[in-house]
């Protein structure tokens, strides 16, 4: 019997959503990174409240507003990425309606967009978010794939 090889990637709830399928997702986030081309350390996905997100947009990032994700890249550039994203529950189902998307792929798209950050994708301008976007929209894709091709 071989033995069980530890995820990198690891999940937090400070505030409840349904995320079904943890291993294959888990799997699937660690071949974004080897498809990019960065090894991968340690990945941690916080899931939090609006409150929580926007209290460290404030003192970290200096910013006073909501946002859905925020993303800390914590190696040193050339060293296996190391990093943390925390994802507002609340504003991933507020964009989901809004949206008019479910909100496991409104949730998907946001856990993949922190990973395309850690892996140098940027959204600061409108070629950049175009760019993000269609990344978002593969791993979407290719994440539907994997999952009906592999085992649990």
């Amino acid at each position: 019997m071989a033995a069980e090889r530890k995820s990198k990637v690891y999940f937090f709830f400070n505030k409840k959503i349904s995320l079904r399928n943890r291993s294959k997702l888990k799997k699937f986030i660690e071949a974004i990174f080897k498809r990019e081309g960065f090894k991968l350390q340690l990945l941690n996905y916080i899931f939090c409240s609006d409150k929580d997100l926007l209290a460290i947009n404030r003192q970290y990032l200096k910013h006073n507003y909501y946002t859905d994700i925020i993303t800390f890249g914590l190696s040193d550039k050339g060293m296996p990425v190391e990093g943390e994203i925390y994802i507002s529950v609340d504003r991933v189902r507020d964009n989901a309606l809004a949206e008019g998307e479910s909100l496991t792929r409104e949730l998907h798209r946001v856990i993949f967009h922190g990973a395309l950050h850690l892996c140098g994708y940027k959204d600061k301008s409108s070629v950049e978010k175009k760019r993000m976007r269609e990344e978002e929209d593969k791993c979407l894709s290719k994440y539907a794939e994997f999952s009906r091709d592999t085992v649990s």
